[in-house]
């Protein structure tokens, strides 16, 4: 796909990296308990009988008339009170929301993609099915950072469930950005080590794998599946670009596959190779121009010029074109109907 892009002009960008004052953060968190306690309910556990809290928003008129189900996945060192946020976005677009925790930050082996998370965002999904009419045919994933990680495992582990996937800045490959984060993000390194059970190595090479949706995802082919990254994340961000991008190259065949080589020029200059350079579009939907777009069949990736960051409402944008049977519909928007929500990602 070879189209021109058309520089418009930006939106500002919202950046949680402001460096706010600890009386700021207290009181950001504290508010934002507050508002969460508003939607919060508890889903017991189908597993092991425990009660999992979450965020759950139905909108007026969804008890009566099916309307599309948004569920939310919040980031790696974060929690369901997230989901306040995507709640903002259900009452616009009349979305049902459900925000579940999945055992809350991934520090402990019962988080990070374990049986029990996974587990954890198919019973909220039944939780809403059950409070509120949900359209089958739109039930939607959304995440970013350590809720993209998420993300790319419920596409891998409930390919069926989904119409459409939009993962933003994923971790894809656990080991490999264990040895990305040892030295520069070394906390990122010491909750791999505290989920898997110690550093990778032979004793943990099978949970490392078993957490990475790296070597899952070819059960999502055919899943319609939106995949993002910031050209300069790993440098101003958490999780370097590689993550996304071999994250695409499992669904997207060899002669779609970006290269090794390629891969590595991203990476380490923080630009796309000339020789890709054609394979971008414009994205009125976006703030953050695209620097490389890739379709193979269901997958998209998209790689634009950030780093650490997620655009909600292009997220929400393209997956209100899918619907569960249907061909992935990767068209863009002639207009912006709404700001991007571009921001950077909470850690």
């Amino acid at each position: 796909m070879k189209r021109t892009l058309l520089i418009t002009t930006a939106l500002p960008v919202v950046s949680l990296a402001a460096a706010p004052t600890n009386t700021t953060k207290a009181a950001a968190a504290a508010a934002l308990k507050k508002e969460a306690a508003q939607y919060a309910v508890t889903i017991t556990s189908s597993k092991d009988g425990t009660p999992q809290k979450a965020i759950f928003y139905c909108p007026p008129g969804a008890k009566d008339k099916s309307a599309p189900l948004l569920v939310a996945l919040h980031t790696w060192s974060g929690n369901y009170e997230q989901g306040v946020e995507h709640v903002n976005h259900g009452k616009k677009r009349n979305w049902i929301v459900i925000a579940p925790d999945f055992r809350g930050p991934n520090s402990r082996p019962e988080a990070c993609a374990s049986d029990l998370a996974v587990q954890d965002v198919l019973d909220a999904v039944e939780y809403a099915k059950k409070h509120a009419r949900v359209d089958n045919k739109r039930i939607y994933v959304v995440g970013a950072s350590g809720g993209g990680h998420m993300s790319l495992m419920m596409a891998a582990r409930a390919p069926q469930l989904w119409a459409g996937v939009s993962s933003w800045v994923p971790i894809s490959d656990l080991a490999a950005w264990h040895a990305e984060s040892h030295t520069r993000q070394p906390r990122y390194a010491a909750m791999l080590e505290k989920c898997c059970g110690g550093p990778p190595g032979p004793q943990t090479e099978a949970e490392y794998r078993k957490r990475s949706p790296l070597f899952h995802l070819a059960a999502a082919k055919g899943l319609p599946l939106d995949i993002n990254a910031g050209i300069h994340d790993g440098h101003t961000g958490s999780v370097p670009v590689n993550q996304s991008i071999r994250a695409f190259n499992v669904l997207a065949g060899k002669e779609r596959e970006v290269s090794d080589e390629a891969i590595a020029f991203m990476v380490r200059e923080r630009k796309v190779p000339a020789a890709l350079s054609a394979e971008r579009e414009d994205d009125p939907e976006r703030q953050k121009p695209v620097l490389f777009r890739r379709v193979s069949g269901a997958v998209r990736l998209t790689i634009f010029d950030g780093g650490h960051d997620s655009e909600l409402g292009a997220a929400l944008d393209w997956l209100s074109r899918q619907r569960h049977g249907q061909p992935a519909d990767h068209r863009v928007g002639k207009t912006s109907t709404a700001p991007s929500g571009a921001k950077e990602v909470a850690k």
